[in-house]
């Protein structure tokens, strides 16, 4: 494996250095109520090279203009980037049905794009053909997010301001995700996250009562909209965490856990955007002396916890040494 680009190790300003990926398509409807039409739209991620934030718009159809708004759209909240990553058309033909209209449109519309942003003071850049790894960064970051994305919506027929809604609650989960501790001092407790380094502090969601166990046909267009995005939140979180918990036989002798260290808590029934997080603070060797169980303090008190519900973040201390 080769070294990391020199995009994604060089600090810069959020979104200065961006990846593009589509996902979809979507099915809305024009307008409330009955007899409405129906029409295709699709989502465009864009993913901060060196902060990994994520944002997404909602595109009407795959033409050059509408992502050209939708471009402007983010270039007005986050500013305009310097580059533009992107795949290459070529890696979505042959694939299945929807993905193959994506590919012909970016493998059609390349030269289209590429003069109409260069106009537009844009430097877009392709990757090579038929090589989706050199597009690693937006296929890992957005992949558990389009997969979830399109089973929690994909039949949920909504209109385009109610799915721009949903859309906009999924970023700030997705920018909510912890990445690394915030500093080596062992009592600050909150971790570092894309959305730190987009409005300088952590987001935090708006109080809603879990409406997973009421059936569709009792909710009203709103409470829809926020039933998607806690199915959302309920998917996509424990494969985020379970991402970051070291998968390994059970073979050979692993290192024990240490005092101080800053853990992400698996919990399985927890509020959007809540992230249960945890500082070790006394250790409970069994009689091999190896740590399975530990004591945690947490915002609401101690705990204790098994190692294995357990997902400890990389100290600083160590990434320096």
């Amino acid at each position: 494996m080769g070294h990391l680009p020199y995009d994604r190790v060089t600090p810069n300003a959020a979104f200065s250095i961006t990846g593009v990926d589509y996902a979809g398509p979507f099915n809305i409807k024009d307008r409330k109520g009955r007899g409405c039409g129906t029409s295709k739209c699709y989502v465009a991620i864009f993913i901060c090279f060196a902060s990994r934030a994520i944002h997404l718009e909602l595109v009407s159809d795959l033409t050059t203009e509408s992502f050209i708004m939708s471009l402007r759209r983010f270039a007005s909240r986050w500013g305009m980037p310097s580059v533009i990553r992107s795949d290459n058309g070529t890696n979505f033909v042959g694939a299945n049905s929807e993905l193959r209209e994506l590919g012909q449109f970016l493998e059609n519309e390349e030269s289209h794009l590429t003069c109409a942003l260069a106009k537009a003071q844009f430097n877009w850049k392709f990757i090579p053909a038929y090589s989706p790894h050199f597009g690693g960064l937006w296929e890992a970051g957005v992949k558990s997010a389009k997969y979830h994305l399109k089973r929690v919506a994909g039949n949920a027929l909504l209109t385009f301001e109610e799915l721009y809604t949903l859309l906009a609650q999924i970023t700030a989960i997705l920018n909510s995700r912890p990445l690394t501790p915030l500093s080596v001092d062992s009592l600050d407790l909150p971790p570092l996250t894309p959305s730190h380094l987009l409005i300088g502090r952590s987001l935090t969601a708006v109080p809603d009562p879990s409406l997973l166990h009421l059936p569709e046909g009792r909710l009203s267009r709103h409470q829809r909209i926020q039933q998607i995005q806690q199915n959302f939140w309920t998917r996509w979180s424990k494969e985020y965490i379970s991402e970051l918990q070291g998968r390994v036989k059970w073979r050979r002798e692993g290192h024990n856990v240490r005092e101080g260290t800053l853990v992400l808590i698996k919990e399985d029934h927890s509020p959007p955007m809540q992230w249960q997080l945890g500082i070790i603070s006394e250790l409970h060797p069994g009689k091999d002396g190896v740590v399975r169980v530990v004591t945690l303090r947490t915002k609401k008190g101690t705990i204790r916890r098994a190692v294995a519900r357990l997902c400890p973040f990389p100290s600083l201390a160590e990434e320096d040494s």
